[in-house]
This record gives C-alpha cells, sequence and structure tokens, in this order.
C-alpha cells in the first residue's frame, strides 16, 4: 500500500501558531510525518479512520505525554494509495483533549464529513 501525507488549512495554522512558540516544531512535525509513513495507524484510533498521535516537542524537553496531539485520518484514493491528511494539532499544556464536538467541527471544516 503506498501512502502520501496532506496537511490540512487548520493544521497549519496551529502549527504555525505553536512554532513561535517552539522551535523544534517543525523538525518534530517532519519526524512525525516520516513515522506516519511507515506506521500510518499510529496513535489512539478514534473510528472511522482517525487517529490521535502523541507527539514530543524537543524544545519543551517533556516528551510525548507533555508534547503535542495530532490529529490524523486515513482516507482511501484507490486500492493501492491511501492518504493520511494531518488535520489538527494542539500542545497538551493548552488543552487536555479534543471533544468529540470539536473533532467533528474540525473534520466538517476540512471536509471530511
Amino acid at each position: 500500500m503506498n501512502y502520501s501525507l496532506k496537511t490540512y488549512p487548520i493544521f497549519d495554522r496551529e502549527a504555525k501558531r505553536l512554532a513561535k512558540r517552539y522551535k523544534s516544531l517543525k523538525q518534530d512535525i517532519t519526524e512525525l510525518a516520516r513515522e506516519l509513513l511507515k506506521a500510518p495507524e499510529t496513535g489512539v484510533d478514534l473510528g472511522h479512520g482517525i487517529h490521535k498521535v502523541r507527539m514530543a516537542i524537543k524544545s519543551k524537553r517533556k516528551g510525548k505525554s507533555g508534547g503535542a496531539r495530532v490529529i490524523t485520518v486515513i482516507i482511501t484514493l484507490s486500492q493501492t494509495e491511501k492518504q493520511i491528511g494531518l488535520h489538527f494539532i494542539y500542545d497538551k499544556s493548552e488543552q487536555d483533549n479534543i471533544s468529540n464536538k470539536e473533532l467533528q467541527d474540525i473534520l466538517k471544516r476540512n471536509g471530511i464529513l
């Protein structure tokens, strides 16, 4: 199976905001992208191809538990191709969890639901 990666505007906006605070974030996202391409179903399965992935932010020095969370969605494009969408990122120190309502709203704004 071939996997490709796509970021969505909400993810890009939040990543840019967090990158101003955490200088290592761009590199951390690049490392996460490599991991996701190797193991796309990494993280907590929230159902319907949606996953919540823990990501360490090196400049925070707190590891994965105190880092960021990334919401990913795996979409089948064809029999041999799937796409991993990076839909949302949030700092664990700013927000403990993402509610089902917030998740549905994000996915609707990104055109998934």
